[in-house]
């Protein structure tokens, strides 16, 4: 069964409390279901603390990561900040965790940044950690990076089983972990439909309850004639004007040939992408 269209908006922040708290109440005006932060160095603000003001500023909008790195913060202590910002926001948060790949901040943070496989498979120990924490009684953890002892998980998350997971990836091996651990999978990149029958055969009976993702920023709304919208594999990143019409009969398309529902766009174009939101969100 297709799921209904809603929207989200990726920022990197603003300069000022007063600029950060008017974004989150027009996002949330709009009609955008989600505010999303990167986990990226020298932005303007710090994901979690942002997360946590723009939840307080807001009353149905959803707040996440796009995506927090792993191996920037202990998956335990991770946990526990995403429990408690998803219990005082009365349970909208997503969490958006990735194994990172930014090999520059690594050097400037001094992690070792290790080859793919190594932080795969510490990104899956992490993953394994944070849904214990949040649905176990204790934490009891031994893997080849991690290990942790009698840890009593507390605050537990308001949403049930947990908030939302989700996780983005080109390759193979992450979608198959996504597949079978995440709410939410976004394949970024290459052949999006061949990625989908990875996931599909991944996960099995969970695919029908899985909610598929993708960006849209390279569309760019125009009010001005355009040609036929070509034909694509999948979302655009580079600009490709469109009118509101044949955005929303994109979209559509990719819903129904893909079953893309959750889409994100980049904060300039919040205003401009508000007539397609309108029309799609919520059918």
């Amino acid at each position: 069964m297709q799921k209904a269209f809603r929207f989200g908006v990726v920022t990197a922040g603003q300069e000022s409390r007063s600029a950060w708290i008017a974004l989150a109440q027009r996002v949330e005006e709009l009609g955008y279901s989600s505010l999303l932060m990167p986990d990226v160095l020298g932005t303007p603000l710090a994901a979690l603390s942002a997360l946590a003001v723009a939840a307080t500023a807001t009353t149905t909008l959803r707040v996440g990561s796009y995506v927090f790195v792993n191996d920037y913060r202990h998956p335990a202590l991770l946990a526990r900040e995403i429990a408690t910002l998803d219990q005082l926001s009365d349970g909208r948060v997503e969490l958006g965790l990735g194994a990172g790949n930014w090999e520059h901040e690594y050097q400037q943070l001094g992690i070792p940044f290790e080859k793919p496989g190594v932080r795969v498979l510490r990104f899956a120990e992490g993953l394994s950690i944070i849904k214990q924490f949040w649905s176990g009684e204790t934490v009891n953890f031994s893997g080849a990076y991690y290990t942790i002892t009698g840890l009593r998980p507390v605050p537990r998350p308001a949403q049930q089983p947990h908030p939302p997971i989700l996780i983005g990836s080109s390759g193979r091996r992450m979608l198959t972990i996504a597949a079978r651990e995440a709410d939410i999978i976004q394949p970024t990149g290459g052949d999006v439909a061949e990625q989908i029958g990875w996931i599909r055969e991944a996960a099995g009976e969970r695919f029908e309850h899985l909610e598929l993702a993708q960006s849209a920023f390279g569309i760019e709304l125009t009010d001005g004639p355009v040609a036929a919208a070509p034909a694509v594999r999948g979302m655009w990143t580079e600009p490709q004007p469109m009118t509101t019409d044949q955005a929303a009969e994109h979209l559509s398309e990719q819903r129904e040939r893909l079953g893309v529902s959750y889409i994100q766009i980049q904060e300039r174009q919040l205003e401009n992408f508000a007539p397609v939101v309108a029309r799609l969100s919520g059918k």
